[in-house]
């Protein structure tokens, strides 16, 4: 085996087993990308149905040149005046109501909602947070706190976290059937709220991703976030709308995603990350007037190296330009569409298909057992990714029990697309159920 100068071995993967790769059983060494697909060693072309960092498309020409010739006049931190920071905070405040109006620019969508964060606590002068169950907010030590999906299997929760039910209706206590989801998911936080502050605790912010992703896209019901603000606000605290996989108009139907549950809800806080830079690294928090004194009111600065530097609004800029130029909110809305018309045919067909769910381009497939039971198809999951991926589509799984297939594609996915990923979805869907009528052996893992 090689060794480096200190005699330590040079492994073929260099990195810690906990840095995991996509497809660990046999990896793909993707070497270059344009628009929805990506290149392996090879020249194998894939269809990209999960980068939704490269929001409006892999290496989009427009982006990449606003960056290249950014950075051939200026890139320093934002200590100076630069028009780009001004322009593009302005050109982000058109998306947003008219109350979210001071901006923070950072480097990641965890370093945003780290800030949101402090900002709630200042101003709020209380501590603890509420967030959904199966929430992902980042990988920074006070967003591992927060987030569920990540501290269950760590330190656990600590005592100023408080954690209510993901507005699940597929297969949550409140489902499809319920006459009221959103009231009655919206008085679980209201319960965990009361228990709180019965021990003493009081309330800085309730947390929420505007379309839960790592929890199984998750679409919750329209007006639930209104009533949750009321209880929240009631308690001293702030709402936080984390938009930072779901944001830059992936819904289609709106900007942000957030505006799903009605014109008249406006968060406190709005976090934004990976789609905002188109790979590039940039962030945002955008907050309000009343939440941004209070932070100004500390006397301690804030300030950031990379964040809002001349390049990383260059490229902002150049992102909200290919948006509207290339009309892509609509395209998300169309494309969209017809993505799950083309899956509720397979929910149909397959029984696997449980439930499928989405809005824009955010689509999740709901994989099961059983339908009585709703019990998760994780392993078949499993084996539907690998089969994709030999048939050169790059998909991925989430969702507690890792058996949601979920689509959150570059917005320049097209109809074509949609048209060949579930071909190949239901092509490999009829074989397994050939094999299982046939009393063959499947063989789960490739």
């Amino acid at each position: 085996m090689a060794a480096d100068q200190h005699g330590c071995p040079l492994l073929a993967c260099p990195h810690s087993s906990s840095c995991r790769l996509f497809f660990p059983e046999d990896p793909v060494k993707i070497v270059r990308a344009q628009g929805q697909y990506m290149y392996d060693e090879q020249g194998a072309e894939y269809i990209d149905c999960i980068s939704n960092v490269a929001h409006v498309g892999h290496c989009h020409p427009l982006v990449v040149r606003a960056a290249h010739e950014q950075n051939q006049v200026l890139n320093t931190n934002s200590r100076y005046l630069h028009d780009n920071i001004v322009d593009y905070a302005q050109r982000l405040s058109e998306t947003l109501p008219e109350q979210l109006c001071v901006f923070y620019f950072l480097n990641s969508g965890s370093e945003a909602n780290d800030l949101a964060l402090r900002l709630a606590r200042h101003y709020t002068g209380h501590q603890d947070v509420v967030v959904l169950d199966h929430a992902y907010h980042g990988h920074l030590s006070s967003l591992i706190d927060i987030s569920p999906y990540k501290f269950r299997n760590l330190d656990g929760q600590k005592e100023w976290v408080h954690v209510a039910p993901l507005p699940d209706t597929y297969r949550g206590p409140y489902r499809e059937d319920h006459p009221n989801p959103a009231m009655a998911y919206a008085n679980e936080v209201k319960r965990v709220v009361s228990s709180a502050q019965e021990k003493g605790r009081k309330i800085a912010a309730f947390f929420a991703e505007s379309l839960p992703s790592v929890g199984g896209q998750i679409i919750p019901p329209a007006g639930y976030f209104s009533q949750v603000a009321e209880h929240i606000r009631k308690a001293g605290g702030v709402f936080v709308a984390d938009e930072i996989q779901v944001g830059f108009g992936r819904v289609g139907k709106h900007f942000w995603a957030f505006q799903l549950q009605g014109k008249d809800f406006v968060p406190d806080i709005v976090t934004m990350g990976k789609s905002i830079g188109n790979g590039h690294p940039v962030a945002c928090v955008a907050a309000t007037q009343p939440v941004a004194r209070a932070f100004e009111a500390t006397g301690v600065e804030y300030f950031n190296t990379f964040g809002g530097s001349p390049v990383s609004c260059a490229v902002g800029l150049a992102v909200l330009n290919v948006l509207e130029k290339e009309q892509l909110q609509d395209h998300a809305t169309s494309v969209g569409s017809f993505l799950m018309e083309l899956l509720g045919q397979q929910k149909i067909k397959h029984p696997i298909v449980g439930d499928v769910r989405g809005v824009g381009l955010f689509i999740g497939v709901d994989l099961i057992k059983d339908e009585a039971t709703r019990t998760p198809a994780t392993e078949e999951a499993a084996y539907l990714v690998s089969r994709l991926k030999e048939n050169y589509v790059l998909l991925s799984t989430d969702g507690p029990g890792r058996n949601i297939l979920k689509f959150k594609p570059p917005m320049c996915f097209s109809l074509d697309n949609a048209r060949q990923v579930v071909a190949k979805l239901d092509a490999i869907l009829t074989d397994m159920e050939e094999k299982v009528r046939s009393c063959e052996t499947l063989r789960l893992q490739p």
